[in-house]
């Protein structure tokens, strides 16, 4: 019999693919204990989630192949169970949080049916489903739940379906709850929430957690001890100080020093004297409907509300705040998307909205932009060679279209690519050279502004701090000026050099980075970061890369 609660022993995995077969996991061994939260650690493709997903009988097979290994649960033996018992076991006693809440969550039933078929799929009646459903709809913190749990997923915000998804997941109080990147796409404020939320769960229920994840910040704040994984093995485990404070394998090292904000704040530069883009009094409203005949029921949102600001010759400027801060409103207001409801918007002292058609691909040419979702702003059925050279086939008069292809090559390279790429396809390239493919499009036209919107965001800590790199690199070459948004506030606190914070529409706080982090004078200023107290461990822990 096992000590531990779940043990993971020498599994090993590989997948057959188009003639190919891919080692996934390669001899995997760890354990979790009742109370305890072990964290999984590493970059897309190191195979944390496969491993996981073989704990809950996931894995499709084929393609999928278990080689060996074994997974003992309480002192059972659980790997490849049949359908029936793996069935029972899952969300009964083992249960699994996604991070893709809109995959996972069925948009065709309400949340509580699905919450309420979690117990009901496990022999608990129906009216006492109900009954608990409303009370964890509570214990999550969903507001009115009476009235929320006949809504739908979609009319949730995101850490509102990260909730609903955890509610569902300890319906049946399970012994171990695995949670797979349950906040990397969350606000930091909502994101520190989830992670209170589990861990004052855990405490409830003496549940041992299994924390999937690539943010050594997560890490940092709710794990006991770590298993650091790449490319399919594990290369180091232990304690959380023991990983954090005095890692031994070069991998681990190279994760801590790629941690965003690790190297202090921008450089320091000349104020620039020279105004670029200058916004001034910008307001969007919204006005309110009710019923299917959308009708208007007298009252407003105010996505955008009196917002001024500039963004100087060769400057970053960060822009920070949640969900329904404003930030994508803004950023579609300034590319033209969105006409606003009052204010102006100027490029170098000539306006940017209501223009001809000549005008606004004059400022195009200046003003580009690198969206957070490099896989849906990049066409699929587009090679990358013509993905780049698109914006001369619009502006025409650019360059010759005999030198495209030279052109082309010349881009690649200065984004860390090889030219031969250009014959490539998106979906052949990992998640951060698709960024990159995106940035040699925004630099095709030599424009003097990029607007960088969460462009970073979803990216690995490692490719995240390539890409950071890379944008300061073409700053200095080229002189580039960015409109940086994000809600990460470490690497804003990497790149910019003066930060504006917004909440609900407005501007609440503005100047520069090291004042905003250093003195924040704003109460939500203080809060958001406050949210994220184990950046600051994290560069107490961070050690020097090896020589």
């Amino acid at each position: 019999m096992s000590d531990h609660l779940l043990e993971v022993e020498n599994l090993s995995i590989r997948f057959h693919s188009r003639g190919k077969i891919v080692d996934a996991v390669k001899g995997v061994s760890w354990h979790l204990d009742r109370g305890e939260t072990l964290a999984i650690l590493g970059e897309s493709g190191s195979g944390k989630s496969v491993s996981a997903s073989a704990v809950m009988g996931l894995i499709d097979t084929p393609p999928g192949e278990i080689v060996s290994g074994s997974i003992r649960f309480d002192g059972r033996e659980i790997l490849n169970l049949p359908s029936r018992a793996q069935r029972e076991l899952n969300g009964s006693r083992i249960a699994m949080i996604f991070q893709d809440t809109l995959a996972a969550l069925n948009p065709v039933y309400t949340v509580g049916h699905q919450i309420s078929e979690s117990m009901t799929a496990h022999g608990v009646q129906p009216d006492q489903a109900r009954t608990k459903a409303l009370d964890l709809l509570t214990r999550v913190g969903i507001p009115e739940p009476e009235r929320r749990y006949h809504d739908y997923p979609h009319q949730f915000s995101g850490g509102q379906r990260q909730r609903i998804m955890i509610a569902a997941a300890i319906a049946m109080e399970p012994d171990v709850l695995i949670a797979d990147e349950p906040t990397s796409a969350l606000d930091v404020t909502v994101q520190a929430e989830i992670l209170k939320l589990l861990k004052s769960l855990q405490a409830e229920t003496g549940m041992g957690i299994l924390m999937i994840t690539h943010d050594l910040g997560v890490v940092a704040a709710v794990a006991d001890r770590v298993v650091v994984m790449q490319q399919g093995a594990v290369v180091e485990q232990g304690p959380l100080a023991q990983v954090l404070g005095a890692p031994n394998h070069p991998y681990t090292r190279h994760l801590l020093d790629a941690v965003p904000g690790r190297h202090g704040y921008a450089a320091a530069r000349a104020a620039a004297t020279e105004v670029l883009i200058e916004v001034k009094g910008l307001s969007k409203y919204y006005g309110v409907t009710a019923g299917l005949m959308k009708t208007p029921t007298g009252r407003e949102v105010r996505a955008l509300d009196d917002v001024s600001l500039t963004l100087n010759k060769g400057e970053v400027l960060g822009i920070v705040g949640e969900s329904g801060s404003g930030k994508s409103t803004l950023v579609n207001t300034l590319l033209g998307l969105v006409e606003p409801t009052h204010g102006t918007v100027l490029y170098r002292g000539q306006p940017m909205l209501g223009i001809d058609a000549k005008a606004a691909r004059s400022i195009t040419r200046q003003v580009q932009v690198v969206f957070q979702d490099p896989t849906a702003s990049l066409n699929p059925r587009m090679s990358v060679g013509r993905i780049i050279s698109e914006p001369w086939a619009v502006h025409r008069d650019v360059l010759p279209k005999s030198e495209w292809a030279a052109r082309v090559a010349e881009l690649l390279l200065q984004v860390g690519l090889l030219p031969e790429h250009a014959d490539r396809y998106p979906h052949q390239f990992s998640g951060g050279q698709r960024q990159r493919i995106a940035i040699a499009r925004a630099l095709a036209l030599k424009p003097e502004v990029i607007i960088c919107d969460e462009a970073v965001s979803a990216l690995d800590v490692s490719i995240q701090a390539q890409v950071i790199q890379l944008l300061k690199d073409l700053r200095r070459d080229h002189g580039l000026s960015y409109l940086f948004i994000a809600h990460d506030l470490p690497v804003v606190r990497d790149l910019a050099d003066r930060t504006v914070v917004m909440q609900a529409g407005r501007v609440v706080e503005s100047g520069p980075t090291a004042q905003i982090f250093e003195a924040p004078q704003h109460p939500y200023t203080q809060k958001l970061l406050a949210s994220r107290p184990e950046e600051e461990r994290m560069r107490g822990h961070v050690v020097e890369p090896a020589e």
